[in-house]
């Protein structure tokens, strides 16, 4: 790509931050059904142990100020049975544009039936730390207002969520908005922007094909005021308790494969690629996440059931 083309670009990408406009704000990740709590509170303490996950992704790799995020999440049952809590915290960077956020998470299920299928409600309390720093492009006038002032900003952005999950052996449904508030965001030079209520609604089934296949489609819809609904299925199939291969299709935007392998009961790490549908295919080689899992167990004792999301 031409020098100037970048420019342009990066500056494109960057002011989409701090403008009012109306669009996807919130971290994208590709395997959020193996570590839903991201986007949904009421998932904490759903497991039978104790789970620390982490997670890089690498949006939209080979162009410069592409997004980039990491994500480390840890989450668990009380010994009342029905309370699960769970902290996540999480960096988003997109050109100069910086966001942590961390946030604590309290969920309470209620058992259903005799196969132990239940009904989670949660909500999580935090902080997004959100701050820019301008003084990292590239110049061009060095007479500019952002250059000559600094151009740095920060805000402290606290905020609350709150979600539904619905949950066997076998299935998951959920339902959250990881960020009621509607915050505002308004530097020194006229730049405004608010963080946008995200709904989500995500689901899946195991199907049992063979003794040694299971089938798992799974879905997921994003919905923010004045931006186009975002729908995404995944197919994935799991091979003898061990190994996870799927594939996925986001409507108009991305397609890609992804890979999770359990080494033992314990620990298991997976790969995600997105290749993507748009005009930047032509910008970018796609984009790559990892991700590292473990589960505080006992190898010996096991675990009840197969963990499938």
């Amino acid at each position: 790509m031409k020098t100037p083309i970048k420019i342009a670009l990066y500056i494109a990408v960057t002011l989409s931050c701090v403008s009012k406009i109306f669009s996807q704000q919130e971290t994208q990740l590709s395997m959020y059904f193996f570590n839903p709590l991201l986007i949904n509170p009421a998932y904490a303490g759903s497991q039978e142990a104790m789970q620390i996950t982490g997670t890089a992704r690498n949006q939209w790799s080979g162009l410069t100020g592409s997004p980039q995020t990491q994500m480390l999440s840890i989450h668990s049952p009380l010994k009342i049975e029905s309370i699960g809590v769970g902290l996540t915290v999480l960096n988003d960077q997109l050109g100069v544009t910086k966001n942590t956020g961390i946030y604590g998470n309290l969920a309470y299920s209620v058992k259903l039936n005799k196969r132990n299928d239940r009904l989670a409600f949660g909500t999580q309390l935090g902080m997004d730390i959100f701050r820019q720093d301008f003084s990292n492009l590239r110049i061009i006038d060095n007479t500019d207002q952002l250059y000559v002032n600094g151009g740095n900003y920060q805000k402290n952005l606290f905020n609350v969520g709150a979600g539904i999950y619905y949950y066997g052996k076998r299935f998951y449904l959920g339902a959250s908005s990881p960020r009621l508030l509607k915050n505002k965001l308004e530097s020194n030079y006229d730049q405004k922007a608010l963080q946008e209520n995200h709904v989500y609604l995500f689901g899946g089934i195991v199907i049992k094909l063979n003794a040694a296949i299971n089938m798992r489609p799974s879905f997921i819809i994003k919905y923010v005021n004045s931006a186009p609904l975002s729908i995404e299925g995944n197919l994935s199939f799991l091979f003898y308790e061990k190994l996870w291969v799927g594939a996925m299709y986001r409507h108009g935007a991305a397609a890609g494969a992804n890979v999770m392998y359990s080494i033992n009961q314990n620990l298991r790490v997976g790969y995600a690629y997105d290749y993507q549908l748009t005009a930047l295919q032509n910008y970018s080689f796609g984009s790559h996440e990892i991700m590292l899992s473990y589960t505080f167990k006992s190898s010996s004792k096991g675990f009840k059931s197969p963990r499938y999301f």
